[in-house]
């Protein structure tokens, strides 16, 4: 589920609009740029985007590669943390629009900061229609968000603060991530380094708390951001 708002919430009003009720939304071509380091994560969202009937005009690793490629309307970026890039990168005049898949507060709080004519914040495991509806909005010049982080954002301030330095992964937790990005499986994985699967599960589940990611691509794309894996 979505919650939308008119675009003026970045002026400080909040009207909440029905997703049903606002007009226009899907009546012209909108052309995606997608930004995500992993491969996979791009060849995913190209795929999701296409079962949408939306165009994808092409796709990048990085924020600067994508702003200087070819025309497009919106920019679906897998990873938040390359918004510190965005002030710099943005043109003054907000003409694009801006897709996140993110769930922390914060990233809301960066992307308003952002010279942007309509924007989306969904979580990482958003459903391929919510992530169609996001974008199409966006590109009507509307602000969308999950309905969790809705709850989150709406509930009080969000004040962008810099993230903790999370902790560092173990030899063998580096050795887990690695084998994941490689697309093995537990089970494979654990042949491949002679221990369990419930131990390959305790692994995955402690380098997920310490990238703060969602599932195991979020997990390789962080971990190649990081430079801790080499996709």
């Amino acid at each position: 589920m979505l919650c939308w708002l008119e675009s003026c919430l970045r002026e400080g009003q909040g009207r909440l609009v029905l997703p049903d009720t606002h007009p226009n939304v899907s009546q012209f071509v909108i052309r995606v740029q997608i930004i995500a380091i992993a491969p996979a994560m791009r060849a995913g969202l190209r795929a999701l985007l296409a079962a949408e009937g939306l165009d994808v005009a092409g796709e990048s690793a990085t924020l600067d590669a994508a702003l200087g490629a070819v025309p497009f309307d919106v920019l679906l970026l897998a990873d938040a943390e390359l918004l510190t890039d965005g002030a710099r990168m943005f043109s003054p005049e907000p003409r694009l629009a801006l897709v996140v898949l993110a769930d922390d507060p914060r990233v809301v709080a960066q992307v308003r900061a952002l010279p942007l004519a309509g924007w989306a914040v969904l979580p990482p495991d958003a459903e391929p229609g919510e992530l169609g509806v996001a974008v199409r909005a966006a590109a009507a010049g509307l602000v969308t968000l999950g309905a969790a982080l809705a709850a989150r954002v709406l509930g009080g301030r969000v004040v962008a603060e810099p993230m903790a330095e999370a902790e560092p992964l173990t030899g063998r937790e580096r050795e887990v991530l690695d084998l994941v990005g490689q697309g093995l499986s537990n089970k494979l994985i654990a042949r491949q380094l002679g221990i369990s699967e419930h131990t390959v599960k305790f692994h995955l589940s402690s380098i997920f708390a310490k990238l703060g990611a969602a599932s195991r691509t979020d997990a390789i794309n962080r971990g190649a951001r990081q430079g801790l894996i080499t996709l």
